[in-house]
C-alpha cells in the first residue's frame, strides 16, 4: 500500500484505526467503527459501501485491509466532482454561478457550518467579493485543494 499513499497519510490512518478499533485484536469488527474512521479520515462512504467493505473481509478488518479499502474507496469518491454536480442541481438556468451572498449563507448555515472568519478566509484565498457572483467549478477546485504544507 505504500506505493498509493504517501507515508505520512499512512502514520495518520494508522493512527486512527488504533484509536477507534475498539477489539483487543485490534481489528475493525462493526460498521460502527469503520463509519467513524472513515469519516474521521476525511472521506464520505455510504452506508451501503461500508457495509460492502466490511462484508468483503468477513466482519473483521486489519489495519492492512483497512489500507486497502481506503485506497479501493479513494479511487472512487470524488468530492470536487460531487460538489459541483450539487451545485448544478440547484443551478436550473445552468449559468455556472451562484450569488457571493449566497455562497456564505450556505457555508455558514449547511451540515457543519463554518464561522464568519472561516467563511471570509475562503473568500480572500479565492478571490471572491462579498458583493459579487462565483463560478462555482472554479470555488470549488479552490476550495478543495489541498492545504499546503506551510501554513
Amino acid at each position: 500500500m505504500a506505493r498509493y499513499f504517501k507515508e505520512q497519510d499512512i502514520d495518520e490512518f494508522r493512527e486512527c484505526f488504533y484509536l477507534f478499533a475498539r477489539t483487543k485484536s485490534g481489528q475493525i469488527t462493526s460498521l460502527d467503527e469503520l463509519t467513524v474512521i472513515m469519516r474521521s479520515l476525511g472521506l464520505s462512504p455510504t452506508i451501503q459501501e461500508l457495509t460492502g467493505y466490511l462484508k468483503k473481509k468477513n466482519g473483521k478488518m486489519s489495519f492492512a485491509d483497512f489500507l486497502e479499502i481506503m485506497h479501493q474507496h479513494s479511487t472512487v469518491e470524488n468530492l470536487p466532482d460531487e460538489v459541483i454536480e450539487a451545485f448544478k442541481a440547484a443551478d436550473p438556468e445552468g449559468k455556472g454561478t451562484i450569488s457571493a451572498k449566497q455562497l456564505r449563507h450556505l457555508l455558514q448555515n449547511w451540515g457543519e457550518g463554518l464561522s464568519v472568519r472561516e467563511v471570509d478566509n475562503i473568500y480572500r484565498e479565492a478571490n471572491v467579493s462579498n458583493n459579487g457572483t462565483v463560478r462555482y467549478a472554479d470555488f470549488v477546485k479552490i476550495a478543495c485543494a489541498p492545504v499546503p504544507d506551510y501554513y
